[in-house]
């Protein structure tokens, strides 16, 4: 098993690979670099084979697959991911590094937006997306993340192999946090310097389609992680329209002792029912996602790394 494995997937990135993977090799010698091409139509994977790197294939294009394959097929005590683009400096890899190898952290976010990320990225309607997607987060879950988009994180063993990786695209990163800060999982927070992207160098990030991919997976996630919230919001939404529409019906009747509009009562009644039904599946799922959760801690005691087993006896 490899004591650190820096993780860099690619597409596309033959302008910066080879720079990447120099400055992480001299940052953190003792690491193995796995770059992981993703369809790339240029030579990237052959620069970062030049350049010292392991090079491994993910044809299933997207982020969230390069990753989910890169969980599944490597070992080690300590994962750094980064993109390759070279917008992450190597000068925070081994304080990330350390918090998980000697603070026992399971996931250590590179925090770029309390330094220059505002200042280097060029793309303002990227600067408002992450704006959105950490204050979303950080309201709906009731956390205190400082960057939620980053692409620079180091992970502990259990994190990665506890992980259920179900994103495709550039919504993984989403799904890391929302699922470290449920699963109660150490995170810490590195801050850590962002360059904006060389000349000739193309972000393959669609700020609006990733950006609305990424505000319906926080959604999404809340309803999965947080259902008895969701579906009570949902349940007072449905039942404040009911009301609003009886409350003319119920006036006349008081006035004239009639219903003229018994369509509208008979909807009234059924979106008041449809409310109750709502917040009672809330409250079975949370049970059921209770004993997930029980279920998760009981699975976290059984990921041992194979020499932590000398330990049991």
């Amino acid at each position: 098993m490899n004591r650190i494995a820096v993780l860099i997937p690619c597409y596309n990135e033959s302008q910066t690979i080879a720079k990447v993977v120099k400055d992480y090799k001299e940052a953190l010698p003792e690491a193995i670099i796995y770059v992981y091409d993703n369809n790339s139509t240029d030579n990237t994977a052959e620069i970062a084979k030049e350049a010292g790197a392991v090079v491994r294939y993910e044809y299933k294009q997207g982020k969230g697959n390069v990753m989910r394959r890169m969980f599944m097929e490597i070992e080690a005590d300590c994962y750094l991911m980064v993109d390759g683009d070279d917008t992450y400096p190597a000068d925070s890899a081994r304080e990330m590094v350390d918090a998980v190898l000697e603070r026992k952290a399971d996931m250590v976010i590179g925090d770029r937006l309390s330094s220059t990320y505002f200042t280097e990225n060029k793309r303002l309607f990227h600067n408002f997306g992450n704006t959105i997607v950490k204050k979303s987060i950080n309201v709906l879950f009731h956390s205190d993340i400082t960057d939620i988009m980053t692409g620079y994180r180091a992970f502990s063993y259990r994190f990665v192999k506890t992980f259920p990786v179900l994103s495709e695209g550039f919504e993984i990163e989403t799904e890391m946090t929302i699922h470290a800060i449920d699963k109660n999982m150490g995170v810490e927070n590195v801050i850590v310097q962002y360059r904006d992207r060389p000349e000739g160098s193309e972000s393959k990030l669609n700020t609006v389609g990733d950006g609305i991919k990424v505000l319906f997976t926080i959604i999404n996630f809340y309803r999965v992680y947080k259902p008895l919230q969701f579906f009570s919001a949902l349940s007072f939404i449905m039942l404040f329209v009911a009301f609003c529409f009886f409350v003319p019906i119920f006036t006349e009747f008081l006035r004239t002792h009639a219903v003229s509009k018994i369509p509208t009562l008979v909807v009234c009644g059924f979106v008041a029912l449809a409310s109750i039904q709502s917040f009672f599946s809330g409250m079975i799922l949370n049970s059921l996602k209770q004993k997930e959760r029980q279920d998760f801690e009981i699975k976290l005691h059984q990921v041992m790394k194979p020499e932590e087993d000398e330990y049991d006896f």
